[in-house]
């Protein structure tokens, strides 16, 4: 009567448990609760019948394990936890843990299984794990894109002065023109890596999407067997945007769509003007946009893809990442617009991204190459603990027609700007590296400089595009920003607008 009892209760316990629990007996299965059938989608009577080989249920990689911790149970040893792969119907496999005791059931020995279904565990697990990998590939990228934009200044920027010295010399100067391209494509890729690993809020200014995309087009496109066709009209709207990190979504589309043409095809890339009434179904406040739409004549996305075709580490290629049109996807948010596409399997696929047209006029136009004399002469501090950099800041402002007073780090930076400011000749603006290897750094050094001078005029520069004093640079006191590697019509061109107030 007790034994009976006893095993009323556990049979009361076990059909609560949010486990699967079983008991096997000479080799069969005498018990197993209601959650197997939940969990591996089978009755449970398949489970109890004369027939049920337990091997079915276990992963072939799986299975000498098993059959190792039964010959143990056999033994009569005790058998610690493990982890194994159990497969359910159709071949849906299921990590799990799996917990067994040697018992007495019904008067005979047998073996207790409890089994944990650790899938969803697991795959948290390998997200922590993706999200630590890619953390650390971001420092690692930070600290490259640093030092390997700081190089790429000095060689830009002594191009663009090459370039004046010959200006007589058309052929030469056509040859620094293609090479300053490319220095600042190498840029490019330093700044895609920081996105992928690391995100970051976009560094925006006033843009035409014209030339940005008939560039990316160019260039992802160089050698392909596909061909294209543009349609980008002279009137389309100015945006405010980051330059790097659309140019980085119009790539990703562009290389998906290439690689969605195997055997070749046309890619129709277009542009156009937009209003989005406040009532749109697209996740879009009312206004003027800019649609892009990038087309292309392949296999298309399969339906059961649809639903995930943005989700991270989803992708539908042998070799892909899965990171592509999520990072387009994050970039497109970040800029208040919306991406989307329309496909058909075997039709081909559409790929369109609005976003909103900038309150802040036409771009800026650069300035003449000749530097003309600056409305306001005087002396800029600059500040920045890499030697190359510093020369070049020099040069490019002299070249501008403003004195300059280099220094390494921030305590300098500060010294120099009290003894200018007590001197009766302060500084026209400080332009301060954000980042200074052991040394007070860009956003504490303005700090420092507002509390002695509200009104001091400051621009903050750094290799590092990602971080939020560039993209937030107001917040921190600055006038302008700037990042590395720039050209010297942005560079003259935001000190300039700095100086006068014109930002």
């Amino acid at each position: 009567k007790d034994l009976r009892e006893s095993e009323e209760k556990f049979r009361t316990l076990a059909e609560k448990s949010p486990n699967i629990i079983f008991i096997n007996k000479n080799g069969r299965v005498v018990y197993v609760n209601e959650r197997a059938a939940e969990v591996l989608g089978y009755p449970r009577d398949h489970f109890l019948s004369a027939g049920f080989e337990l091997s079915s249920i276990i992963a072939p990689e799986s299975w000498p394990a098993v059959q190792v911790n039964l010959q143990r149970h056999a033994r009569n040893e005790n058998v610690a936890p493990y982890e194994y792969m159990i497969l359910g119907n159709e071949g849906r496999r299921i990590d799990a843990i799996s917990t067994t005791r040697l018992i007495t059931y019904e008067g005979s020995p047998a073996i207790l299984g409890i089994i944990t279904d650790i899938t969803e565990k697991k795959k948290i697990e390998s997200e922590l794990i993706r999200a630590n990998k890619l953390d650390s590939i971001g420092v690692l990228a930070g600290g490259i894109a640093h030092d390997f934009n700081n190089i790429l200044t000095g060689i830009i920027s002594n191009m663009f002065m090459a370039k004046i010295n010959l200006k007589n010399d058309p052929e030469t100067s056509l040859l620094l023109h293609e090479a300053e391209k490319a220095a600042f494509r190498a840029s490019k890729l330093t700044k895609q890596l920081l996105t992928f690993a690391k995100g970051g809020a976009p560094v925006k200014e006033v843009a035409s999407l014209k030339e940005i995309i008939q560039d990316a087009v160019g260039f992802c496109l160089s050698g392909s067997r596909v061909d294209y066709k543009l349609s980008l009209p002279d009137d389309l709207e100015a945006v405010e945007i980051d330059k790097g990190q659309i140019d980085q979504v119009l790539n990703n589309l562009i290389i998906n769509a290439d690689q969605a043409m195997e055997g070749g095809g046309t890619l129709a890339v277009s542009a156009c003007n937009v209003t989005v009434e406040s009532n749109t179904p697209l996740p879009l406040k009312g206004g003027r946009y800019v649609k892009v739409s990038i087309k292309d004549t392949g296999k298309g996305i399969p339906p059961e893809a649809a639903a995930r075709i943005f989700d991270p580490y989803f992708t539908t290629k042998k070799s892909g990442s899965g990171l592509g049109l999520t990072t387009a996807y994050s970039i497109i948010k970040k800029h208040n617009g919306h991406i989307g596409y329309e496909s058909q399997p075997g039709a081909g696929t559409t790929f369109s991204f609005y976003l909103p047209v900038s309150n802040a006029g036409a771009p800026a136009e650069n300035e003449n190459a000749t530097f003309p004399a600056p409305s306001r002469s005087g002396c800029v501090l600059i500040m920045d603990d890499d030697e190359i950099v510093r020369t070049i800041m020099e040069r490019l402002l002299k070249a501008a027609g403003y004195a300059t007073h280099p220094v390494a780090h921030g305590a300098a930076a500060l010294a120099a700007y009290k003894e200018a400011a007590a001197g009766g000749a302060p500084f026209l603006a400080v332009i301060m590296d954000l980042t200074i290897q052991g040394g007070m750094g860009g956003a504490e050094t303005a700090a420092k400089i507002i509390e002695l001078d509200a009104a001091a005029k400051l621009i903050v520069v750094s290799g590092y595009s990602t971080d939020p004093v560039l993209s937030h640079y107001r917040d921190y006191g600055f006038s302008g920003a700037v990042t590395k590697p720039f050209t010297t019509e942005e560079f003259i061109g935001i000190v300039k607008r700095v100086i006068n107030g014109q930002v």
